[in-house]
């Protein structure tokens, strides 16, 4: 009788192994890195000493509303 060889089947098994670890860690990756976008505090402008109307103005003007309320 012949004995069959399984080291094609052994080495697909061990691509296969190797895959889903990289899947896992690429997929751990991206959540710890989505969460470190979401903890980082928002950047805060700073704002000129001078009390003349027009600065004050475009300062107000030039505030970002938009992420606001993103870390609550």
């Amino acid at each position: 009788m012949e004995q069959k060889s399984n080291g094609a089947l052994i080495g697909s098994i061990i691509i296969i192994v190797l895959l889903i670890i990289g899947g896992v860690y690429l997929y751990q990756t991206s959540v710890k890195q989505k969460l470190d976008q979401k903890n980082t505090p928002a950047t805060v402008q700073t704002q000129s000493t001078t009390d003349e109307f027009s600065t004050l103005e475009n300062e107000t003007n030039n505030i970002d509303l938009n992420n606001i309320d993103k870390n609550l």
